[in-house]
């Protein structure tokens, strides 16, 4: 039997070009968007996102419509099966990440909780 690749993180082709967009602005063309989870939020892990200049070793690199994103070891398995979107409604403007990990989030959408529990809740946003 054949056992399909899983892609541990992906990237919306709208996403990917607004990302192109900010780091066209910065002047950082050949930069990656790094994506991370940290301990905090109001719900235990709260995202992140930068522009990284550096690759590390141990990152999961996936490049997708000319962008490349890049996760460290320690917030992959938080974000295993991760898709990065980027929104543009009446409601809000930004990047989102829908995370089948995430069994409680907050309200603001930044901050979530899996199974496991995690990070140390805070009062939200």
């Amino acid at each position: 039997m054949v056992q399909e690749a899983v892609t541990p993180v992906t990237i919306t082709d709208k996403a990917a070009e607004k990302a192109l967009a900010i780091l066209k602005e910065k002047g950082a063309e050949n930069a990656a968007l790094r994506v991370f989870v940290v301990g905090g939020g109001c719900s235990g892990y709260q995202y992140g996102m930068a522009i990284s200049h550096e690759r590390e070793d141990d990152d999961f690199v996936m490049e997708h419509n000319g962008v490349t994103v890049l996760v460290d070891p320690e917030s992959l398995p938080l974000m295993n099966g991760a898709e990065i979107d980027y929104v543009d409604d009446i409601m809000k403007s930004g990047f989102t990440i829908f995370n089948p990990n995430a069994v409680k989030g907050c309200a603001c959408g930044s901050s979530f909780q899996t199974a496991d529990g995690g990070g140390q809740p805070r009062s939200c946003c």
